[in-house]
């Protein structure tokens, strides 16, 4: 008969959760996983899910840094000996999130495929090919523009791997913790895009790597090191993810299993929420510092674009905590009226016939960053319980045991996540070019704020309608 002792040291535990002394330390499949097990959560699982959090959380981080990387690299190439257009340097700072998008599709369902631990080592570590490019790119006029749009969508593999990342560490969570750790995951890697609006116009001016380019004003610009300084880090985060984090062996699906996900209608209208609120958060993001330049010129906004991308990561985080105390439904219900309020605010501190009023732009604004992200915490949330319900009530019916459901319920889960991450990031590339429509037709972006006005009123109805009436979907 095998003893306590022997089974403390497999770390087997009776009650379904198994996690061997080499998955203790990372660096291992977890045989079983049974976060919803009281008993396994606080003796076992807990510690396991917390060190593949924060590992997770450093590669997503840098990951959204490299996705933002043209928004710091773009604005200077013409200082540095390149010749582009407005529009064409435009058109690379846009790039990284369309491709991010597309290519959220596939990662959605790449986790349960391969696995999670293996997973975010090779989307950390391709994401040196592009950094490393860039920076020797940079360096000589003579590259062709075709060749950093190239650059510019490998860029978007970056923003794909929040995808992957999302629907990874969902599977590590019990339902009642799934809001806080989708939360902290997605909002201190979101502040990847703060991160990198703070760090690259301080280290551009720093003699590192390579030999500064003069500029017409006699100062130097080592333009290559916006590129080359995540190089390292992101090598480490690799490495950390390969010898740190774990695989759910029960957690392996073929895509084929995966797919029927995108029968459920609950896909599409939770994939508008979240384009509602993260594509908010990104394309605001995007636009804002533009968008104030055309209305208050006299501003300078540079030294204040970053805080709006702060706050809206750090709120993102929060609307994890809430949604799992009060229940998703109701945060984002209330979140979305907040931002319907906000966006009908801004009109009025618009320029006008009184001149409009930066300093309420400027608040109102950061309102918006503020429910944006809290929203983004608050739909994932959402999206982890409903389809979770969803998919365990579709299984009993079929008459299939509980674990198979739970099982599925997962993979679904996991899947779904990642598919509707897709959705939202398209608003990275949708919000700005409704600014620039708008300001090119009417001079003014009254236009595009109108439609999104009409958007988050939609969504409202949406949330409260559809799921605010069905309470089991409201815990």
């Amino acid at each position: 008969m095998t003893t306590r002792r022997q089974r403390d040291k497999s770390g087997c535990c009776l009650l379904g959760g198994c996690v061997s002394e080499n998955s203790r330390s990372g660096h291992g499949a977890l045989e079983k996983w049974a976060p919803e097990d009281q008993q396994f959560w606080e003796s076992q699982g807990k510690s396991v899910a917390r060190r593949n959090l924060i590992i997770s959380v450093c590669a997503l981080l840098l990951a959204f840094c490299v996705w933002m990387l043209f928004s710091a690299v773009a604005v200077n190439l013409n200082r540095v000996g390149f010749n582009f257009t407005v529009d064409q340097l435009f058109l690379l700072t846009a790039l990284p999130s369309l491709s991010g998008a597309l290519f959220r599709v596939p990662y959605s369902f790449v986790v349960p495929v391969v696995g999670g631990r293996l997973w975010t080592v090779i989307s950390t570590a391709v994401l040196i090919i592009p950094c490393v490019w860039l920076g020797f790119a940079v360096q000589d006029p003579s590259t062709p523009y075709g060749v950093f749009i190239i650059i510019s969508l490998f860029c978007g593999l970056a923003g794909a791997n929040f995808a992957s990342s999302m629907g990874n560490i969902s599977l590590f969570y019990p339902k009642n913790k799934q809001g806080a750790a989708l939360g902290i995951n997605g909002g201190l890697g979101n502040l990847g895009v703060s991160v990198m609006q703070l760090i690259a116009p301080l280290i551009i001016v720093v003699p590192f790597f390579v030999a500064g380019t003069t500029l017409a004003d006699g100062s130097q610009l080592w333009l290559a090191n916006a590129a080359w300084v995540w190089v390292p880090l992101l090598a480490l985060a690799s490495v950390a993810a390969w010898c740190g984090m774990n695989d759910i062996a029960g957690m392996r699906a073929s895509l084929r299993d995966q797919l029927p996900v995108l029968k459920q209608g609950h896909l599409w209208t939770l994939g508008l929420l979240y384009l509602a609120t993260f594509g908010s958060f990104i394309g605001f993001s995007a636009g804002f510092a533009m968008l104030a330049k055309t209305q208050f010129p006299q501003v300078d906004i540079i030294h204040l674009a970053f805080f709006g991308p702060f706050l809206g990561a750090l709120a993102r985080s929060a609307g994890g905590f809430l949604s799992d105390k009060f229940g998703g439904v109701r945060v984002t219900s209330i979140n979305f009226l907040l931002m319907t309020m906000f966006s009908a605010l801004l009109f009025l501190t618009l320029p006008g016939t009184t001149g409009g009023s930066f300093l309420g732009f400027y608040v109102v604004f950061m309102g918006l960053f503020l429910t944006a992200g809290l929203g983004s915490g608050s739909t994932f949330q959402m999206i982890a319980v409903i389809f979770r319900q969803i998919t365990l009530e579709r299984m009993t019916k079929l008459g299939r045991t509980p674990e198979e459901a739970q099982h599925a319920a997962v993979t679904d889960t996991a899947a779904a996540l990642g598919f509707i991450s897709a959705l939202g990031a398209v608003g990275g590339f949708f919000i700005p070019k409704a600014f620039g429509t708008s300001l090119t037709l009417t001079g003014s972006p009254v236009g595009a704020m109108k439609i999104f006005l009409f958007f988050y009123i939609v969504c409202l109805l949406v949330t409260w309608l559809l799921y605010g009436r069905r309470k089991t979907h409201n815990n």
